[in-house]
């Protein structure tokens, strides 16, 4: 039987007892407290739509010049050339073979109608190559890693690894996609361990050349971007092997070195004697990209196409090198690659971005429920909502920030040359792509869902971003293996460095 209580309210000792109804009366009586400035009882806020019909707090138009940066005008660029251009927009219902086709016409307008020279800008400002990137990769994802294994990668190997003679011979034509590349790394068996890479690079002294070999199926090169199809040379990384020059003279592994491989004819595109490509086929995303398997079969090479800034082999088969060590040669050499990886996490804020966007929009124009006879309210106003979208909102702000530290931090890398810094650079860039690619893929799923039926729509883009997206978190470096290589006190220095 209901009583009344000691303070005058009505209900039962258990009821009023219980935490939930002393969670309740908690709220009622904040709700009812002055104001801080004494401006009357706290109480609801007006929903979004009508604060959306009084207009925005913020400057728009100075905030997003403000977060494009000094390179706003060349992203600009590039987006008003594709719009500009329907023909290179890519639909969303697309088979393999024209999805190829037309990522790589995108990536030659880009370079020889809109007068973009991506390696040159990566030499001379890598913030704005890294915002073409972005531009591109808003475009098609495709597209960006397009670009990106044909200029970080390919073009990258080249200029960072290479000497004088090779950048003289071969940077325009990288330049101009007259020499479109390829990568050559992984093999089948072995993707992050590269130093257990076996792939062959025996020199012959008699010849003066290298001869390229693939010892067994394991070591078939394999998911190599640009193969496939377009590929007309391949930076390819082997064990450099000197005949006799071992104990008891036997051959000599120098350990992992890159190497000048042309796979194609450069006029009539057929494959060259002793190459054998094949197509790794269609893939759960990024289908742009002419993924291909590289085998070779005692393939000799000029002497003049091994990459030799961190070791070098004479005409008589001497062996030179400034670092004494295996170990430190091979450092050196993937310390120079760590471009793709800062450009990887830069990229994954772009998506990030692309994703919560569409998502808070939708949140904000769609209407669900609300008062009896009384308009219904935009979904944004839900407290369960804000907490789906606002901190992927946040966290895109905080990226941004993060990976623009980052690539501060490489361009010094990449003027100065100093070990401190390039020590920082491959630990920072491990932590935050291995760290923004894991959040970004799952705020896509995220963003997908609260968009409700509407976000399962293709033409909504999440299933594509999505699907292209989800790689970042293995090529570049698998997750797992990038987060071993972040020390607590690294990370900690580069969080208040960042702040």
């Amino acid at each position: 039987m209901a009583t009344t209580s000691r303070s005058g309210r009505h209900g039962s000792d258990d009821e009023e007892s219980t935490p939930a109804m002393r969670r309740l009366r908690r709220l009622s009586l904040h709700l009812l407290q002055p104001a801080p400035e004494g401006g009357g009882s706290l109480g609801p806020a007006a929903c979004a739509g009508k604060r959306r019909a009084g207009g925005l707090d913020a400057d728009a138009a100075a905030l997003t010049a403000y977060l494009r940066g000094r390179h706003r005008k060349m992203q600009a660029r590039v987006y008003e050339f594709y719009v500009a251009r329907p023909e290179l927009q890519t639909p969303v219902e697309l088979p393999m073979a024209a999805h190829r086709d037309l990522c790589f016409r995108q990536m030659a307008a880009l370079v020889r109608e809109a007068g973009v020279r991506p390696l040159s800008l990566m030499a001379a400002d890598p913030a704005e190559y890294f915002a073409v990137m972005e531009a591109v990769g808003g475009v098609d994802i495709s597209l960006a890693i397009k670009v990106g294994v044909q200029y970080s990668l390919w073009g990258g190997s080249v200029i960072n690894l290479g000497t004088k003679k090779h950048k003289e011979k071969y940077f325009d034509k990288i330049d101009n996609l007259e020499y479109p590349g390829c990568f050559a790394m992984t093999e089948l068996h072995h993707g992050s361990n590269v130093q257990a890479l076996q792939t062959t690079a025996t020199f012959d002294p008699v010849t003066d050349e290298f001869i390229i070999d693939t010892p067994n199926d394991g070591a078939i090169k394999w998911w190599i971007g640009n193969a496939a199809l377009h590929g007309k040379f391949a930076t390819v990384f082997a064990r450099l092997i000197l005949p006799l020059q071992g104990k008891g003279g036997e051959p000599a592994d120098m350990g992992i070195h890159a190497f000048i491989v042309p796979i194609r004819d450069l006029e009539t595109h057929a494959v060259l004697p002793g190459i054998e490509i094949n197509d790794c086929g269609h893939k759960i995303g990024l289908n742009g990209v002419d993924n291909g398997a590289l085998r070779f079969r005692s393939v000799r090479i000029p002497r003049d196409n091994l990459l030799n800034r961190f070791g070098d082999v004479a005409r008589d088969g001497k062996y030179t090198s400034s670092l004494p060590t295996i170990n430190r040669r091979f450092a050196a050499t993937l310390g120079e690659l760590v471009g793709g990886r800062v450009g990887l996490a830069y990229s994954s804020v772009g998506v990030l971005k692309v994703a919560v966007t569409i998502a808070v929009r939708y949140a904000l124009l769609r209407q669900q429920f609300g008062p009896p006879k009384e308009p219904e309210i935009s979904v944004l106003d839900y407290q369960s909502h804000q907490h789906k979208l606002m901190p992927m909102l946040a966290s895109a702000y905080a990226f941004h920030f993060a990976r623009a530290y980052l690539v501060d931090m490489y361009s010094e890398m990449k003027k100065t040359n100093d070990e401190d810094v390039t020590a920082d650079v491959h630990v920072l860039s491990s932590g935050l792509k291995s760290y923004i690619t894991s959040y970004t893929a799952k705020s896509i799923s995220i963003c997908r869902e609260s968009c409700g039926g509407h976000g399962y729509a293709a033409v909504n883009r999440f299933g594509g971003l999505r699907n292209d997206h989800d790689i970042f978190q293995t090529f570049e470096g698998d997750n797992t293996v990038l987060l071993q290589q972040v020390p607590i006190g690294i990370l900690y220095k580069a969080h208040y460095d960042i702040r």
